[in-house]
């Protein structure tokens, strides 16, 4: 199973984020991850497409874009025309999650479905065979630093039951109090790529923080594997 470690942005000095961002990188973080809120969806407002071009012209690091918005329709084309890699969409923001995975698809990038810890995961079952990522919070989306939920790694085992019953070889995030004390057990249940931002980039270390990340979620997948 391939490991990615997707740092969040939304914790960073945004005075020096294109520093900070390549400070990450050069760490081994897999790709970046850009919250992107509208103060609607969630009681937060932060990023837009124009910001994504600006990082795209920086890097050619894959930009993983998570929408907590409404409407998220809106957003599929800005967000391709600025240089996105992946775009996640909340199944609780849309009726319609595949006419527009289908959207994301055709404009050229990953397709995403994220669902909130209190949303089941019988909501996206249907969509499987469509998603290039299924993301399972392990926190209410709006803030960076929440307390992590721990019946999140329940969650994330059933999530990976579910796409292996569908034979997905989609990503498997995880997104939310991702830190050393818990990477390891969501690793153990089945995540493979992990959104770290508030324990990334208030260490003293980021770089260093990455690497320990992957460190201890790379010895928890080992062990899954040898039990």
């Amino acid at each position: 199973m391939t490991l990615r470690i997707a740092p969040s942005i939304l914790d960073t000095d945004l005075a020096r984020l294109f520093d900070e961002v390549q400070r990450v990188l050069e760490g081994g973080a897999d790709q970046i991850h850009v919250d992107v809120m509208d103060g609607r969806f969630v009681p937060n407002l932060t990023f837009g497409a124009p910001l994504v071009r600006s990082l795209r012209r920086h890097t050619v690091a894959p930009l993983d874009c998570h929408l907590m918005v409404e409407q998220p329709e809106r957003f599929i084309e800005p967000f391709a025309d600025a240089g996105a890699t992946i775009l996640t969409i909340h199944a609780e923001a849309t009726p319609h999650l595949e006419r527009h995975l289908g959207a994301i698809r055709a404009a050229g990038m990953k397709a995403g479905v994220a669902v909130n810890p209190a949303t089941s995961l019988a909501t996206v079952e249907e969509i499987v065979p469509q998603l290039d990522l299924l993301l399972v919070m392990t926190v209410s989306p709006g803030f960076g630093g929440q307390r992590f939920w721990e019946p999140a790694v329940d969650k994330v085992r059933r999530a990976r039951a579910l796409l292996e019953r569908a034979g997905s070889t989609a990503m498997l995030e995880v997104d939310g109090g991702v830190a050393r004390e818990t990477i390891g057990r969501l690793s153990q249940a089945g995540a493979d790529t992990f959104v770290a931002g508030h324990a990334v980039f208030t260490s003293a270390d980021p770089a260093e923080e990455v690497r320990a990340l992957r460190r201890i979620a790379g010895e928890a997948a080992d062990r899954k594997v040898r039990a």
